[in-house]
């Protein structure tokens, strides 16, 4: 293992506009240098690369990073192999630390794992090829199906015989471990071979390695399963693999779109057919970690159904967590009695291309034309269906994006915008609640007045329940925008206080209040390292292990414009500092409007506790206290817009 002294020299050296200049073009441009993107085509530059920040960001496509993550993105490098890729560039001695005789044993197995399902797609691969079963029923099938010999290899297809136990003795006498054979689910308990008389799918992980088999019946004896695949083990988790996903990647990069179809015939006669950016999630419904895979390479997914609509209605419901995401969904129905295999063999490439894109239709309208289809004039299942898209859109993260299915469905649906508006409203507003209930922890208060007060009333609140309006994220994110960027400097150098120290100390009493989980999520992990008592830096962030961290920081910290070269010309700013040189005001002004968004917010949240107060809770102690609370909160709104120079309406 590489020893953190390594990783930290190798990060510490490498220069971002020197790595990225080994294998594309950089000119400069201000303080930044920008060049063609090397991971999606484009022709004019948004690639650009930041010195100053030793991060690179991409407009077009929008990957970004430091020198380690583009080496692992260009190169196909795992963490520890971009680590040595570039020590060896900066000429610097790795050092590696011993693994403990658990972690040796461990790596130990899962290396066996991979050489065992290694063993079984060769072994099933040669049966296929030289055995005269394998010749006359597996290779027939896959023939018929117009597989050409060139596919067959590539996907490493295979056949496995009717004998009871043939794979099983031959993998002993090569001397694997029979208890490996039983964990991957290639033997069974009874020491008999999983896969007979079945043709064979490897099924790679993202690097090309094999994690599991699928056998398919020939048999046409309804009692069989059609397909049974690998069980789950310590190197499969079917909720995280997609079929074709190590042989699509690249050209879904490239496509900028990833086609998403059932089975894995599917994807390989689309392979066959010049369609390389496509894969399957194989007959499961599409998983979080799945959505997640493909958001690596692009935001936009197109989805092939070949089902009557009634029968497609159920899968619909499952997309809802591809919207969460915030991916850009299509999708495509085609023609009674196709599949993507048959539509393909009989109109071709071309005209398949051709299909989709005259066809591909947005998810939420999709699914609404689908559901409305079905309720003909009936007002009690129309409900129940506008319901259904209603929380489909509700899913929707991004503001702008919400607002405009909201407007076109209204239309669709035959409902007001301003009703459908609400509806939608009122599921973020629940969504949101129950978030921040789920996540709610006892914190401690810097508040101005009585803290004793103010925490009562936080939980009187909580306990009661009001509705929070989602319109804080602005305050939200400046504040961490400013934390990344400028976390690392001095605030108040005589009192040891940097611009993280500041915005942590005015910010974690408020968290509970935040509207958005990200930028909670950034604040606490800010904190946990700075407890650590360590200073954080731009590094720190563009190299965070939480992927959402990490991006939304490369992003924090890029722009596609520049500064004017103001010093160069001897033009200075006569009344504030230079634009960069702003952070200690813009932090303090942060902290105050977040401050005063988040005392509005606890005084609606207070009138709405007196709003629903019968006249016997009047003379309570709780509503009382809350009274109280209310007038301090108010005195401390003043103050804060005061303070920001903010009429109060």
């Amino acid at each position: 293992m590489i020893t953190q002294k390594t990783i930290n020299e190798v990060m510490n050296t490498a220069k971002v506009e020197e790595v990225v200049s080994d294998f594309i073009n950089l000119k400069r441009r201000g303080v930044n240098m920008i060049g063609n993107c090397p991971f999606h085509d484009e022709k004019t530059p948004s690639f650009t690369v930041s010195p100053s920040k030793n991060i690179y960001k991409c407009f077009g496509c929008g990957k970004g990073g430091d020198p380690v993550r583009f080496i692992m993105d260009h190169e196909k490098l795992s963490f520890p192999e971009a680590i040595k890729f570039l020590a060896s560039k900066y000429r610097i001695e790795i050092e590696e630390t011993e693994n403990t005789a658990e972690e040796i044993q461990q790596k130990q197995v899962t290396d066996s794992l991979y050489i065992v399902n290694e063993y079984a797609r060769d072994y099933y691969e040669n049966v296929l090829f030289n055995r005269a079963e394998g010749k006359a029923i597996g290779l027939s099938y896959f023939k018929e199906r117009g597989f050409r010999e060139s596919t067959i290899k590539k996907f490493q297809l295979g056949y496995a015989t009717e004998e009871r136990d043939e794979f099983t003795r031959k993998a002993i006498e090569k001397k694997f471990n029979i208890d490996h054979l039983h964990s991957l689910g290639l033997t069974t308990k009874s020491d008999a071979d999983f896969f007979r008389a079945r043709v064979i799918f490897p099924i790679h992980n993202i690097s090309g390695k094999v994690v599991a088999l699928a056998g398919r019946t020939l048999s046409s004896d309804k009692k069989q399963p059609k397909y049974i695949n690998s069980p789950e083990s310590e190197i499969y988790n079917k909720r995280s693999v997609l079929y074709g996903l190590y042989f699509a990647k690249e050209q879904i990069r490239k496509e900028d779109e990833c086609i998403l179809v059932e089975g894995y015939t599917d994807v390989i006669t689309l392979h066959q057919g010049n369609i390389s950016n496509v894969v399957a999630s194989s007959g499961t419904s599409l998983t979080k970690e799945q959505i997640k895979l493909i958001k690596r390479y692009t935001p936009n997914i197109k989805i092939i159904y070949d089902g009557d609509p009634a029968g497609i209605k159920a899968a619909l419901r499952g997309l809802d967590l591809i919207l969460e995401s915030d991916m850009n969904v299509k999708l495509v129905l085609l023609p009674d009695g196709h599949d993507p295999d048959s539509f393909l063999a009989a109109k071709g490439t071309e005209e398949f291309l051709s299909f989709l894109k005259k066809n591909e239709e947005d998810f939420v309208f999709f699914k609404t034309r689908i559901l409305l289809g079905e309720v003909e004039n009936d007002p009690i299942r129309k409900t129940i269906v506008i319901r259904d898209i209603v929380g489909s859109i509700a899913r929707i993260p991004d503001n702008f994006k919400r607002a405009l299915y909201v407007k076109q469905c209204s239309t669709m649906l035959e409902l007001s915008e301003s009703m459908l508006n609400n509806e939608v409203n009122k599921v973020v507003k629940s969504e949101l609640k129950s978030k921040i209930d789920s996540s709610h922890q006892k914190d401690q208060t810097s508040q101005t007045g009585n803290e004793e007060e103010w925490l009562n009333a936080k939980q009187i609140l909580s306990e009661n329940g009001p509705m929070l309006v989602l319109n804080d994220a602005w305050q939200e994110k400046t504040i961490c925008d400013i934390i990344i960027n400028y976390g690392h400097l001095w605030y108040d150098e005589t009192e040891n206080t940097t611009i993280a120290d500041f915005i942590l100390d005015n910010t974690l009493d408020l968290l509970t209040y935040f509207d958005v989980e990200m930028y909670k999520k950034i604040l606490v992990s800010v904190s946990d390292f700075r407890l650590s008592g360590s200073k954080t830096s731009h590094s720190w962030f563009t190299s965070h292990a939480d992927d959402e961290i990490r991006e939304f920081a490369i992003s924090a910290l890029s722009t596609p414009y520049v500064y004017a070269s103001w010093e160069k010309r001897e033009m200075f700013l006569q009344t504030q500092k230079m634009p960069d040189e702003n952070y200690i005001r813009d932090a303090t002004n942060a902290i105050l409007r977040l401050q005063l968004k988040k005392s509005k917010k606890v005084i609606d949240e207070l009138k709405h506790f007196f709003d629903n107060a019968k006249p016997e809770d009047i003379e309570t102690e709780e509503y009382i206290l809350n009274l109280k609370v209310l007038q301090v909160v108010q005195n401390q709104r003043n103050e804060l817009a005061a303070k920001l120079g903010t009429v109060i309406y």
